[in-house]
């Protein structure tokens, strides 16, 4: 997986592996084999927790827990084909604006502010009744940490439920929210990107976060599912103050000052990062194996081979993978 031009076939595992069997062994490996994925996967979670625990203590920072979710695209089998892979379905893409066929994979990755480890992932299946969130609080489940925890969040996943349970393991929320959130603005309430309207560039502050000012107004009070929080309307600063350039940021942690939600929150980018290496160079998405075991197996692999790409640079992805292939094996 970690050698350069690998495009997720049996074939190139096989040439990569300079095993002498047959390549058909891989396909073994992967379908029928008694290797225990499961034992890995709570191996490789466990030294993921350990090793983020030591950096956030030396660095005297929180952990951070990012949730997202991707798809895995495959072309759409034919009405006639008897192998297909299996857990596949129609899944609405965001970024492309149209439905795409493949897996969706909910992801949980865990950092600090230098360094990202993917920790779990489940897939979205329609047809098992889970939502992505209850899929999210799955993977929260296992997380047990003694350092502060933010759990960060685009606007397609603080659901009422989702920050009740990380509320509930001690853990608080910094979540992108969408502009329509009802807030409570003395006991009334509107719409976030109603009441943004009525706001001057004298009501907020400006507020720099790494090569970027933005115009913020604090709302300290409750919303919809919370009792108490603190949501951030917000503003590039060279943007017009209108509802189409509004961002809404929650934090159910008051004590944090402005521009620290914000640097938190763009701590998220890690999870977006992780999706497009997995994808462009272990191939996180190009696999052949067909059954949901061995492609669950395959997941877990590209997981395996990311962390270790990590581990082999103390953690930098693209360098470390770069040492593992210069390496003579």
């Amino acid at each position: 997986m970690i050698t350069k031009g690998f495009s997720g076939t049996l074939t190139d595992l096989h040439h990569g592996s300079f095993h002498p069997n047959h390549r058909t062994t891989l396909s073994h490996f992967f379908t029928k084999s008694p290797w225990e994925e499961e034992t890995l996967l709570r191996k490789l979670q466990q030294w993921v927790l350990h090793r983020v625990e030591r950096s956030s203590k030396r660095e005297n920072q929180p952990i951070f827990v990012s949730i997202d979710d991707t798809i895995c695209q495959k072309t759409k089998p034919s009405s006639r084909a008897t192998h297909a892979i299996q857990g596949c379905d129609w899944h609405y893409s965001h970024a492309e604006k149209k439905s795409i066929w493949g897996h969706s994979l909910v992801w949980l990755m865990v950092h600090t502010m230098t360094q990202a480890f993917p920790f779990a992932f489940r897939l979205y299946d329609k047809t098992a009744g889970k939502s992505k969130g209850e899929l999210a609080i799955e993977m929260l489940s296992s997380l047990d940490v003694s350092r502060p925890v933010y759990v960060l969040m685009d606007s397609w996943y603080p659901s009422k439920t989702l920050v009740g349970a990380c509320l509930k393991k001690g853990f608080h929320v910094i979540a992108m929210l969408k502009t329509n959130r009802i807030l409570y603005p003395k006991g009334t309430a509107i719409q976030a990107k109603e009441f943004a309207k009525s706001m001057e560039p004298r009501d907020t502050r400006l507020v720099t976060v790494g090569k970027e000012r933005y115009r913020v107004y604090r709302y300290e009070g409750a919303l919809n599912g919370l009792k108490d929080a603190v949501v951030l309307l917000a503003w590039k600063a060279d943007q017009p103050m209108t509802p189409k350039h509004l961002h809404c940021v929650l934090s159910t942690d008051r004590e944090l000052s402005d521009e620290e939600i914000l640097r938190y929150y763009a701590a998220r980018w890690s999870i977006e990062c992780f999706f497009r290496q997995a994808k462009d160079q272990l191939k996180l998405d190009g696999y052949r194996v067909r059954g949901r075991r061995a492609v669950k197996r395959y997941w877990i692999l590209v997981q395996l081979a990311y962390v270790y790409s990590m581990f082999e640079s103390n953690s930098d992805f693209s360098d470390g993978l770069d040492l593992l292939r210069k390496r003579k094996w």
